[in-house]
C-alpha cells in the first residue's frame, strides 16, 4: 500500500493499492492451490465446459494451468488481432459453439475482460461465464457485466482483503477507511 506514492494504472487512475496476481505463479504451493480451486469452482458454478480461456496477458500462465487440471482444451484472447502472421485474436484451438469459461487474473473495470469475452463470442462460442483471482468490486466493473450478460465470481475480492489486512494488523482502521474511500470512486481519488 503506497498512498503517499500512488500507484498510476493504464486507465490513469491513482491508486494507494496494486493487486499483482502474476506474482503468485513463482510460488508452486500458491498456483496448485490457485487452479485446485478455480477448477474446482468452474465444475461448481458453471458445470465443465469445452475450453478454457485465458484473458492476455495476466491470465495466459492461470488459464493453462486450470485447463490442465481440468483435462481441457486452452485458448487466449489477445487484447486485439495481431498485425502479422495470421492476425489471430484468439490464439489456440476453438470451435464454433464450443462452451468456454473465461479465467482472468484481476478486475477492476471490467472493460479488457469483456473485450475477451466479445472476441469469443463473435468466433461462435457461447461463454458460460468468467473466473477471476480477484476484483476490486468497483461499481462500474458490476454494471459493466451486468450489461454484457456474464456472469463473473472470483476467489476473492476487495472487501475481504480489508477485512484480512484490518483483522491480521497489517492497515489500521483509518487506512481501512481511505481505501474503502478510494474504492467507492477510484477515478477522482488523490492521495
Amino acid at each position: 500500500m503506497e498512498p503517499k506514492n500512488p500507484f498510476t494504472w493504464a486507465s490513469g487512475w491513482q491508486s494507494p493499492i496494486y493487486c499483482d496476481n502474476r506474482i503468485a505463479l513463482s510460488y508452486p504451493v500458491v498456483r496448485n492451490y490457485l487452479k485446485e480451486q478455480m477448477a474446482k469452482q468452474i465444475e461448481d458454478i458453471y458445470g465443465k465446459p469445452e475450453v478454457i480461456a485465458g484473458v492476455a496477458t495476466g491470465a495466459i500462465g492461470l488459464g493453462a494451468l486450470v485447463a490442465e487440471q481440468l483435462n481441457l482444451p486452452f485458448v487466449y484472447i489477445r487484447p486485439k488481432p495481431k498485425s502479422h502472421g495470421r492476425q489471430n485474436q484468439i490464439e489456440g484451438r476453438l470451435e464454433p459453439n464450443n462452451t468456454v469459461v473465461v479465467i482472468e487474473d484481476l478486475i477492476s473495470t471490467g472493460k479488457s475482460s469483456l473485450q475477451a469475452v466479445d472476441a469469443l463470442r463473435s468466433s461462435g462460442a457461447q461463454v458460460k461465464g468468467m473466473l477471476a483471482v480477484f476484483s476490486y468490486n468497483f461499481a462500474i466493473a458490476k454494471d459493466n457485466f451486468k450489461e454484457s450478460k456474464v456472469e463473473l465470481n472470483t476467489l476473492s475480492n476487495y472487501d475481504y482483503l480489508l477485512e484480512q489486512a484490518l483483522e491480521s494488523g497489517l492497515i489500521t482502521s483509518a487506512e481501512a477507511e481511505m481505501l474503502t474511500k478510494w474504492r467507492v470512486a477510484p477515478q477522482n481519488w488523490k492521495p
